[in-house]
This record gives C-alpha cells, sequence and structure tokens, in this order.
C-alpha cells in the first residue's frame, strides 16, 4: 500500500428532513448564490423548502438556473460574474453532480481575476473559493464528498477535470427521499457512474491494498442489490439511501488513497462527451465491458482481477480464472445493459460517426497515463470501434 494523507472535512447530513441545517450557513454569509439545473427542484418541493429556510436564516439569495448535464464554462462565468457582482459570499448548489461541480469552479472563479476556464486547465492557479454547500438530489458523480469538478468547452471540444481542497463542500444535504423523482434512465446512468469510479479504484497495480479493495466490492455488491429494486419501485427509501451513500463513497478518497492509478474509462468518455454531448454515466457503460476485455488481451496478468471481481460482485464458481474472467464481464453486460437498460453501443446513443475517433483516441490516452493497464492511442481507437 502506498503512503497517503487522507482528509475529508465535508459534513454529511444524511436522512430524512436534514435540509432543515441549511440554516447553518449564516455562519459563513449573509448572500448566496443557489445554483441549480431545471426546474425539477420547484415541481418537487425542494427549491420552496431551501427558499424557505434561508429566508428564515435571513440570508439573501441570488440565483443561476439552467446548469447544464455536462457543465459548460459559459455558465460557470456567468455564475462567477453573478458573485461579483453581486457580493455573494457563499454557494449552494441544488442538484445532481453537474451542478455541484459547476458550482466548485464558479466558486473559484468568483475569486480569480482571470478567465475561469483557466481553473480548469491549470488547477494550481485555485488560490481561493467561495465556501460551497450542496444538496444532493442524483447518486452519482459523488461530487459532494470531494474536491473534483468537470467542466466542458464546447468551442475547443474539451471535457477537463479540474480539483482543488477548497472545492470540498462544507457541508451537504443528502436525503434519498430527494431521488425518489428521480427518472428511471437517470438512475441507471448514475449506477453506472457510480460503478465505474469503483472499477477506477478496484482494479489497481499497487501491491497490499487489500482494504481498498474489499470496500470497492462491497460498494460494487450494493449497487448490484439495490439499483434493481430502485428502477422498479422509486419511492424504496432504503435502495434510494443505499445508492445515495454508495455515490458518496465510491469517489471521496476512501477506496482509492493508497492504491491510487490513474483512471481509464474516465478519459476516454470525456471525449465522448466533449464532441458528441452524450450522458456521462451511458458512456461510462458502454465502454468499461470493453475496457476488460482489453486489458486481458493485452496483460493477461489481469485475468486473475476480474476473475477475483466475477466470483465476490456475481457470485461465478469455478476454478479457471481466464473462464470466470469472461463470465464477469458478459454478467457486468448483462447487468448494464439488460437489467438497467442503458445504451449498449456509440450509435444507441446518438453517435452516428467515426471522423474524430482518431483525434478523440490521441487526447485520451494522454489522461490515461500511469493507468492499471497502459493503452496507446490506437488501442483506444480499436475500443471505440468496438463500442461502435
Amino acid at each position: 500500500m502506498d503512503n497517503f494523507n487522507y482528509s475529508v472535512p465535508t459534513k454529511i447530513y444524511f436522512g430524512k428532513g436534514q435540509i432543515k441545517h441549511l440554516t447553518e450557513m449564516k455562519e459563513y454569509g449573509n448572500k448566496v448564490l443557489m445554483v441549480y439545473g431545471g426546474g425539477s427542484i420547484k415541481r418537487n418541493g425542494i427549491y420552496d423548502a431551501a427558499i424557505a429556510l434561508l429566508k428564515e436564516a435571513e440570508i439573501e439569495v441570488v440565483e443561476l438556473s439552467g446548469v447544464e448535464p455536462n457543465p459548460r464554462i459559459e455558465t460557470v462565468r456567468k455564475g462567477a460574474e453573478i458573485c461579483k457582482a453581486e457580493g455573494v459570499d457563499m454557494i449552494l448548489a441544488v442538484g445532481g453532480g453537474s451542478t455541484i461541480d459547476c458550482s466548485k469552479v464558479i466558486g473559484g472563479a468568483a475569486k480569480y481575476d482571470g478567465d475561469a476556464w483557466d481553473l480548469v486547465t491549470n488547477p494550481l492557479l485555485i488560490e481561493a473559493s467561495l465556501p460551497i454547500f450542496s444538496i444532493l438530489t442524483l447518486s452519482a458523480t459523488g461530487s459532494e464528498m470531494d474536491a473534483f469538478a468537470v467542466i466542458s468547452n464546447m468551442a475547443t471540444n474539451d471535457k477537463i477535470g479540474t480539483a482543488s481542497p477548497l472545492f470540498k463542500p462544507v457541508f451537504s444535504i443528502l436525503d434519498p427521499e430527494y431521488t425518489f423523482s428521480v427518472p428511471k434512465r437517470q438512475t441507471a446512468a448514475g449506477t453506472a457512474d457510480i460503478m465505474s469510479h469503483t472499477f477506477e479504484n478496484y482494479f489497481t497495480n499497487v501491491e497490499g491494498a487489500g482494504i481498498q479493495g474489499h470496500l470497492c466490492e462491497a460498494v460494487l455488491k450494493t449497487l448490484v442489490e439495490y439499483a434493481p429494486i430502485a428502477m422498479t419501485d422509486p419511492e424504496n427509501y432504503d435502495a434510494r439511501a443505499n445508492l445515495m451513500w454508495a455515490s458518496s463513497l465510491a469517489i471521496n478518497g476512501l477506496l482509492s488513497d493508497g492504491a491510487g492509478v490513474a483512471w481509464t474509462a474516465h478519459p476516454i468518455e470525456h471525449e465522448l462527451s466533449a464532441y458528441y454531448d452524450i450522458t456521462h454515466g451511458e458512456g461510462l457503460a458502454i465502454i468499461t465491458p470493453v475496457w476488460m476485455e482489453t486489458c486481458m488481451e493485452k496483460e493477461p496478468r489481469t485475468i486473475a482481477d476480474f476473475a477475483k471481481f466475477g466470483r465476490v460482485v456475481f457470485g461465478i464458481s469455478g476454478d479457471d480464472d481466464e473462464a470466470v474472467a469472461k463470465a464477469a464481464v458478459a454478467e457486468l453486460r448483462k447487468f448494464l445493459f439488460e437489467t438497467l437498460e442503458i445504451p449498449s453501443t456509440l450509435r444507441a446513443v446518438g453517435i452516428d460517426t467515426k471522423e474524430n475517433f482518431p483525434i478523440m483516441a490521441e487526447k485520451a490516452a494522454k489522461g490515461c497515463r500511469g493507468s492499471y493497464v497502459a493503452l496507446t492511442a490506437e488501442d483506444i481507437e480499436a475500443m471505440l470501434e468496438r463500442m461502435f
């Protein structure tokens, strides 16, 4: 196991009615920028509840709505301008990972004199940020409890992750009831996102990191158990609660610190979203089984790892590692594409051309350096062809 420093200062208020803690934001200022996406938080009552509590705490509210599913740098710039013009003290993100990611970079850009995109391409420039708070409405990215944010610049076909300890929310409210109204497609895509975060941590070259591996297995088994329940019974509290907590644990460092390697599926998916603006979790679902097969083809040493995954998570029996590993990938495909009903090919999510594959593969390969299995641009382009 590698050396690591672990700190997650975000306070989590988990469960029913925890929105009451919103009044504690008064300790951090008198004016808040509330950031959200579409109108769902107004339809399900979260907006009204938040506004009432902020009014009770005598906190003035200004708003930024319309955050995109893959948040755009233009929206970040708009938010930062509002913060500077209005003298905003803090930011409240109400939504899923896209809204929280956007809010984080707004917080940094509000304290930065240059262009917000600078903070995405060079995280070392993030020297200050407005405090971030969140109310989570979608179990997926884990942004409610980590330092990361991913922002898209469609003008340059770039989707880039940035990070700063300053971006970790002060507190996040996680009420599983707020995810009852999440449609099946978003529930499925969110589950695939959580699974991908866990896989990126689980398959590592670091020796002796047993506890991290076992924690990954627990998260994966939880997703396999509870996601189908949430799909068929969306108001099942325990199913939604387990998905919500799995989302946070998958990427807050608990599973990766001491065993971390560079990620693979995410850099590839970022290129898909940057060029085609697809749903992030659906892209990850399409990539992951092909990535697993590519790993086993390039590095036979990985077969034992994938066999272990199959035995522990899916309960596959047998002494032949290669047969079990292949069965594990087949079971994963069945879970993602049949149980969760996620599209299984790039064509199925609207990508009808291969013309950008070479440049996408070249850019993705740079983000995969130091990963579980080293992949070249040629490897990634071949993967894209297989997904098409």
